[in-house]
């Protein structure tokens, strides 16, 4: 996905010497110290609750359009509205501002990004958005298992027990038990893994990239590679789906625009929790378009997600900031 998430735990051999050349090339209106105001928290928490409200709301829409023409299409737009105000931005500073030595990085947060959306918005057509969303916002917890595997990195207690709790919501949403199997829940679990690996590849780069720099390429290559997808899925588009489609994009981009400011009155340590904001408004949406209110499973399983969520952040927020203040 193509939240800035990468601010939710700061690496701790972040060098912060980088941090004049880095503001040279970043334009005033998207630098997160640009116009650092004194912190204040409520502001803060107000903007970055309004922020994922907006993903809510994307992902809603994101449901409807399904309905009216192809995932690919969809997934198209979501990323190009949010490339052409983007652009101009990012390119402020000249072609020098883009310079990068991750472009690899770059590739896999754009593929992991664009194939969880692609896999999300297919979840959500199939399932019950609450369901969906509460599952693939499951990324968190895939986190400590996906950074060992790759590189044997070893998490804190808090983060497995985090991990641990946070499992049980997600079998308790699947319900295991139940007699009939839904497809959608296969999609919306890969999205859970793919946005994993997009919050880790995005954290990797905000060691040392910009943020609009990070922003450009992300738009950049995952409009490049949804272009094929929709063109492959692409059939006559209704004139009600072009509605949606452009609310989708604009959605994408004040959620943008949200979460910059709201870094600019309290720090993303503090902001990262809130990120569980998005379930519990997509459930409310859920329940009174769709008319799905939660099941008690569901209900505790939230509980469970949310909660272990929060446990494994702080798990993983205090050995960076442990290791910085030392």
């Amino acid at each position: 996905m193509s939240f800035c998430w990468n601010h939710i735990v700061l690496p701790a051999k972040t060098k912060f010497h980088d941090s004049a050349a880095i503001s040279s090339i970043v334009p005033l209106s998207l630098r997160t110290d640009a116009g650092h105001k004194p912190e204040h928290m409520v502001i803060g928490a107000t903007l970055t609750t309004l922020s994922f409200l907006c993903v809510s709301v994307m992902s809603a829409l994101g449901k409807v359009a399904g309905q009216l023409t192809s995932t690919g299409v969809v997934v198209l737009f979501q990323n190009l509205i949010c490339l052409l105000f983007i652009a101009p931005i990012a390119l402020h500073g000249g072609c020098a501002s883009l310079r990068t030595e991750k472009i690899g990085l770059h590739i896999l947060r754009a593929a992991s990004g664009t194939a969880c959306w692609y896999a999300l918005f297919v979840a959500i057509t199939m399932m019950p958005l609450t369901n969906a969303i509460l599952l693939s916002f499951s990324a968190p917890l895939w986190m400590p298992m996906i950074a060992w595997l790759v590189s044997r990195q070893k998490a804190s207690t808090a983060t497995w027990l985090g991990a641990a709790i946070g499992f049980v919501g997600v079998v308790l949403v699947l319900q295991p038990h139940h007699h009939r199997f839904n497809v959608g829940t296969l999609f919306a679990l890969a999205a859970a893994l793919l946005l994993a690996v997009a919050l880790m590849s995005v954290r990797w780069l905000g060691a040392t990239e910009p943020m609009p720099r990070i922003l450009f390429y992300y738009f950049l290559l995952s409009t490049v590679m949804a272009i094929p997808i929709a063109a492959i899925q692409w059939h006559s588009v209704p004139a009600r789906a072009w509605i949606y489609l452009l609310s989708i994009g604009f959605a994408q981009l004040f959620a943008q625009v949200l979460i910059v400011l709201a870094y600019r009155y309290a720090s993303s340590v503090k902001l990262g929790p809130f990120i569980y904001t998005t379930i519990v408004f997509t459930a409310l949406i859920d329940w009174v378009v769709w008319d799905h209110p939660p099941t008690l499973f569901v209900v505790l399983g939230m509980v469970l997600v949310i909660g272990g969520g929060l446990v494994a952040i702080r798990g993983k927020t205090e050995a960076p900031l442990a290791a910085i203040e030392s």
